[in-house]
């Protein structure tokens, strides 16, 4: 038998097993992606910050506790995520926040924001009291 009947017999085999291992990993990633949305949802706390700055940058180069650091997967620590420096009460830390979220942000100003640790779960208002902004519609 040639060995190119072979190659594709054995192709259509291997693009399956792949499909169904992406398939599950996928449903188990998106079960922790569930859970975790449950437990920002249930620890978040409404708060006004200031932000001074927003970047985008490792977490092992932002101004992280310790802790922090030491608990990050290590794939993260070198990844760039979404980080907003901000006024919180009399204390300047660095936040993490998603990339919607990120867009959204202003800074410069006030902005009273959902924080589950140091996660900016949702914006609630910015500047003072005029909430998202939203584009206008001219007639």
């Amino acid at each position: 038998m040639n060995i190119w009947y072979i190659f594709w017999i054995a192709l259509p085999v291997v693009i399956i097993i792949i499909s169904v291992v992406i398939y599950f990993i996928r449903k188990r990633l998106a079960a922790r992606v569930k859970e975790q949305k449950a437990m920002i949802n249930q620890h978040k706390m409404n708060a006004n910050i200031f932000v001074i700055e927003k970047k985008h940058a490792k977490m092992s180069d932002a101004n992280m506790p310790k802790q922090v650091l030491e608990q990050m997967p290590k794939l993260l620590k070198f990844k760039k995520m979404p980080l907003v420096t901000a006024k919180v009460g009399p204390q300047v830390v660095t936040l993490v926040c998603d990339e919607d979220v990120f867009k959204k942000i202003p800074e410069r100003k006030n902005v009273n924001v959902d924080l589950a640790g140091i996660f900016i779960a949702e914006i609630k208002q910015t500047g003072h009291g005029h909430g998202p902004q939203k584009k206008k519609k001219r007639k």
